[in-house]
């Protein structure tokens, strides 16, 4: 496997951020690289970009729950905290996919897949979430896989 160029660049981004003395920059981005190498070293394995989508994906939803409850308890300081940790992880995420795009990919996989039942969701989601990693919520997308294979 190669490794991963997203990685790569957060490596270097990472160097930028310490030459600027972005301190809030530069925690996130070493937050997002021990997060690479904790995967690393669990797995045994050399990262490549859909590794690290997966892992900045999981990143972005944790401190989106995490905005909730802060939110929730009317700690504005560290809701805006998360926030500015969302805009630096997402800058390495690919551009979000549209409505239109993400309805495309589930009939395209629906005929692909022939899927005909709520039962074959599991077919379906299997094409769809590679090529949504990153570029969608898959939470999101299995709910309109489901509402659109309940419709069948």
């Amino acid at each position: 496997m190669t490794t991963s160029a997203i990685k790569g660049q957060i490596t270097e981004d990472m160097k930028t951020a310490m030459r600027a003395q972005d301190k809030e920059r530069l925690a996130t981005i070493r937050l997002i690289l021990a997060a690479c190498k904790q995967r690393e070293v669990d797995e045994r394995i050399e990262l490549g970009d859909e590794h690290v989508l997966a892992i900045l994906d999981k990143m972005v939803k944790q401190r989106r729950e995490s905005i909730a409850q802060f939110q929730a308890a009317t700690r504005d300081d560290l809701v805006q905290k998360e926030q500015a940790e969302i805009t630096v992880i997402q800058s390495y995420l690919p551009t979000p996919l549209s409505t239109g795009e993400i309805t495309s990919l589930i009939d395209a996989a629906i005929q692909e897949t022939g899927a005909a039942s709520v039962r074959d969701m599991g077919k379906v989601m299997g094409v769809i979430k590679p090529k949504i990693q990153g570029r969608a919520d898959v939470g999101v997308v299995s709910n309109q896989v489901k509402d659109r294979l309940s419709a069948q």
